[in-house]
């Protein structure tokens, strides 16, 4: 039986609100291992001069702990 933890983070992107979430977990992957899900609980961006500028994912990433 495996015990999960679930961490909160928000990825940047310029790109888009994929691209965001992917960065996110791109990201925790580099110092968690056994990630085994993720949850994108919002999709925001930052606006300037009428244009989105940057996309924010804020997820939940769910990992195995030893």
């Amino acid at each position: 039986m495996a015990v999960s933890k679930i961490i909160e983070l928000v990825g940047n992107s310029t790109v888009g609100w994929e691209d965001a979430a992917r960065f996110a977990v791109a990201a925790a992957a580099k110092s968690l291992h056994g990630i085994t899900d993720v949850e994108v609980t919002s999709w925001t961006a930052s606006v300037r001069d009428g244009d989105i500028v940057e996309y924010r994912a804020a997820v939940k990433i769910a990992f195995v702990v030893d």
